[in-house]
């Protein structure tokens, strides 16, 4: 499991999971100082070293992210950190190919139709379809959510938002959300990228209260299934909350549509809210014929099948698929990023 930011360990374990129960074994991999090794429970298990990595020769390295070093053995399988949000254009989005994998295991029909394109364009890289890992935990049955509260009934408003200054709305709205927090009516959850500028993220800190609550974790899927509406601009963690059918008010939105309540004016979000809570029938409509193209599985086995699908690869191996690009100045940054220089 290679990861470089905190929020791939929800990504990577239900993959994990499922590897240990079918007798196989798991090691992780932080690379960069943004990933924090005590969100490691004390059962898993961590390499430290390249070296040590390569010494212990994995079958296949499963990544949620766009690179990883192409000297570490195994079959190198992406999974991605989220979904196709439009935040980007294509070919420098979600759509990026940088030549690092042989695998990858899209969410739904919107991203392995283009996918499959692009592997017959290159032809060194597979791609399966098995649904994404990190939304297996939402189709479970849970005993009890943190966030969730028998004696507070009041509606519950997710506030999230990416980290990218152009995009995110997090700034613009704070007034807003202050003042929408102080009436009481709703109770309110906050949760940022962890990229988010500190001097914004300091600010929501400073108005929490018995209304508003200021979250910082790995594993978003509970602030998920504890909410009614999402606030949200571009960020890709909308398209999570809109698969449990629930409504999502978008502020700016880079690509609106009718799956989206999407306004362009701080005065209009409490209204916005408002029409989300009523769940109008056209905008619920919407939220379910575009689930079904973004990510039709709700079996909480896309682990499985990515399990699955990398097996199949294995056994199949990969001498059919043509050789990666020579990428040598992105492997130079990788090395020297690793600190780790031996051919």
């Amino acid at each position: 499991m290679y990861i470089s930011q905190n929020y791939s360990y929800a990504i990577l374990r239900p993959i994990q999971q499922y590897i240990l129960s079918q007798g196989g074994e798991v090691r992780w991999f932080l690379e960069g100082d943004e990933v924090d090794p005590d969100y490691l429970s004390s059962k898993e298990l961590r390499i430290a070293y390249i070296d040590d990595v390569i010494s212990w020769s994995p079958d296949a390295v499963f990544v949620p992210g766009n690179v990883v070093p192409p000297f570490i053995p195994g079959v190198k399988v992406g999974v991605f950190h989220g979904f196709n949000s439009g935040k980007r254009d294509d070919v420098r989005g979600h759509f990026d190919i940088r030549g690092f994998f042989d695998l990858y295991c899209t969410q739904g029909p919107n991203t392995t139709e283009e996918f499959q394109k692009l592997a017959t364009k290159h032809g060194f890289f597979k791609v399966v379809e098995t649904g994404w890992s990190n939304l297996d935990p939402m189709y479970r049955v849970i005993e009890s959510n943190p966030y969730v509260t028998q004696e507070d009934t009041r509606p519950t408003i997710l506030f999230c938002s990416t980290f990218t200054p152009k995009l995110s709305c997090a700034d613009t709205v704070f007034e807003t959300v202050k003042s929408l927090s102080e009436k009481g009516n709703w109770r309110w959850l906050v949760q940022f990228h962890p990229k988010m500028e500190s001097r914004i993220v300091e600010k929501y800190k400073g108005i929490q209260g018995p209304n508003l609550q200021f979250i910082e974790t790995d594993n978003v899927i509970p602030l998920l299934r504890a909410a009614d509406v999402m606030l949200c601009d571009t960020s890709s963690v909308l398209i999570m909350f809109l698969l449990l059918d629930r409504p999502v008010v978008t502020f700016r939105n880079r690509s609106p549509s009718e799956h989206l309540i999407n306004i362009t004016e701080v005065n209009d979000i409490e209204e916005a809210i408002r029409l989300a809570l009523s769940k109008p029938d056209k905008t619920m409509s919407a939220i379910q014929e575009y689930g079904s193209q973004v990510h039709p599985y709700s079996d909480g086995l896309s682990s499985v099948r990515v399990v699955e699908a990398t097996n199949n690869l294995i056994d199949q191996g990969i001498s059919d698929l043509k050789r990666k690009p020579l990428n040598i100045f992105r492997k130079f940054k990788i090395r020297k990023k690793l600190g780790y220089w031996k051919f």
